[in-house]
């Protein structure tokens, strides 16, 4: 193993508690300290927002980051000054615990530093290996992997306790302090490092390619594709002006949401456009990343079920029954917000199991388990967790005393569809597009997480309407509750499209010929 590679593993080890450690105690923080001043048939909506407006943040700044690291710092540079930002921002969490625009800039910056070194930390692993070592790198990204998921567990476990027994300033100054262990370890290993330079400008990169599809001139065409782009830019000014009605993140969020819709199908009509002034190899480049595009708008709504987890889910747990339990003669009760260690331990089971077990039988009865089929099962998979949790939910608001156990029965479900949908995402996606244009797809990937927390907060924002509720409460069924149905069937019927769109789908194969 070459020698640097523990300082990244520890300072991932580290950062991965951070992260889930504040993020998992987030919203019982909301709910029982910081939003009592909102009446408490407003602060479960208000804590919702609060926390997914803070999710869209840790997934939109990798953009950032990426880009300041590949044009100007480089990577080791990048990670290290946001890294400085993210300990600032705990120190917020920790220092105004009872101030309500303070908590706020920490939840800011935050999301600024950890969305900021989000894509570089993976990849500053891969520059560290070269062809005179490239057979260890599974064996470290192995270890990366099970190291983020081994701080998740015991973030979910233990800062719920800390929160509970010794208060919110030392529940979230422990995640500062990892945070800042995190950033020392890192920095201690710089001299040991491989530094890759930022690399120059490339002529035919993703954005380069498609500007010049859409300005384009023809002879003798119009430019449909850009009228079409312009009607997504007018859109997004629209968007941006409704901010007083909408609020800001959800008028900006749908904003970049109409300029990548509305721009990706103007360049596709003009793409052949810019052949000839580019290279065919980013000519088809784009093509590829644009169909994936169409594959990650799919994706997005199971990312708002996910994400919800650490929010709705911890709202119905709050008023679940927590019974005793014992193991080997120790006696406890689980707190809600410790049902989200279930998520890392089933990961670490659930991935090997499948390859040893469920893609066999899949192929034993004729389904081959191919990347575009597991990511749809995953949709359907959440979609099914959500009807579960809704009919717990139906048995609460029934008047039932409900065990919080019964909540192992949807995180399973809704983890085997995160092994399916989160683990094979990135697989398609980097076999699908050509070499140059794989660093644009993981920009793109994160961005459907911060569309899926768009879903939640656009529903969230819905309910609150006069007309929207007098619809559920003629349903019958609870506010929550009707928007768990919701959110199964949003679920359900994306999968349902994902497959019509799967099977017209031709699979390509971009993954690099070995090196002779």
């Amino acid at each position: 193993m070459p020698r640097q590679i523990p300082y990244i593993i520890a300072n991932e080890g580290c950062e991965r508690f951070s992260f889930y450690g504040m993020r998992n105690i987030l919203t019982p923080f909301l709910l029982s300290t910081l939003l009592l001043f909102i009446p408490m048939e407003d602060r479960t909506a208000e804590a919702k927002h609060v926390f997914h407006t803070f999710v869209i943040g840790v997934y939109f700044f990798p953009l950032l980051g990426g880009w300041l690291a590949d044009r100007f710092f480089g990577k080791y540079k990048t990670v290290f000054w946001f890294s400085l930002i993210y300990v600032a921002g705990h120190a917020c969490l920790a220092i105004f615990e009872d101030n309500l625009k303070g908590f706020y800039f920490g939840l800011a910056l935050i999301a600024f530093g950890s969305g900021g070194i989000k894509p570089l930390v993976v990849a500053f692993v891969g520059d560290q290996f070269d062809q005179t070592n490239k057979n260890r790198a599974k064996l470290v990204f192995d270890a990366f992997y099970w190291i983020i998921n081994f701080g998740s567990f015991f973030a979910s476990l233990l800062m719920p306790v800390m929160l509970r027994d010794y208060g919110p300033a030392v529940a979230f100054g422990i995640p500062g302090i990892l945070m800042a262990i995190a950033t020392l370890v890192f920095w201690i290993g710089r001299k040991k490092y491989v530094h890759v330079p930022p690399a120059a400008p490339n002529p035919d990169s993703f954005s380069s390619v498609a500007r010049t599809a859409l300005f384009a001139e023809a002879p003798g065409k119009s430019r449909p594709g850009l009228i079409v782009a312009g009607i997504g830019a007018a859109g997004a000014v629209l968007s941006l002006c409704m901010s007083p009605q909408w609020g800001f993140v959800i008028a900006a969020c749908t904003a970049l949401v109409l300029l990548l819709a509305f721009g990706g199908i103007g360049v596709s009509m003009q793409l052949e456009r810019a052949r000839g002034l580019h290279t065919d190899e980013a000519v088809e480049g784009v093509r590829a990343v644009l169909r994936i595009l169409i594959v990650f708008a799919m994706i997005t709504p199971f990312w708002s079920l996910f994400d919800q987890k650490a929010s709705t889910w911890i709202v119905q747990a709050n008023a679940m029954d927590s019974p005793l339990l014992s193991i080997f003669g120790w006696e406890f009760t689980l707190l809600p917000a410790q049902m989200q260690a279930i998520n890392p331990i089933l990961v670490m089971l659930l991935i090997p199991l499948n390859n040893i077990a469920l893609f066999p039988l899949m192929r034993a009865i004729g389904i081959t388990p191919t990347p575009l089929r597991r990511m749809g099962m995953g949709i359907a998979l959440s979609g099914a967790a959500w009807i579960v949790i809704g009919a717990i939910q139906l048995q609460m608001d029934g008047g039932d005393k409900v065990s919080i156990l019964w909540q192992l029965l949807p995180y399973a479900l809704l983890t085997l569809g995160e092994v399916l949908v989160s683990a094979t995402g990135l697989e398609f996606a980097y076999s699908q597009a050509p070499a140059p244009m794989k660093g644009i797809i993981l920009s793109f990937w994160y961005l459907a997480v911060t569309v899926g927390n768009l879903w939640v907060l656009i529903v969230n924002s819905g309910v609150k309407n006069d007309a929207v509720s007098a619809h559920i409460a003629t349903s019958g069924m609870s506010s929550i509750a009707f928007q768990m149905f919701f959110f199964a069937g949003f679920a359900l019927l994306t999968a349902g499209v994902f497959a019509l769109y799967a099977m017209r789908y031709k699979m390509v194969d971009n993954y690099r010929v070995a090196s002779k």
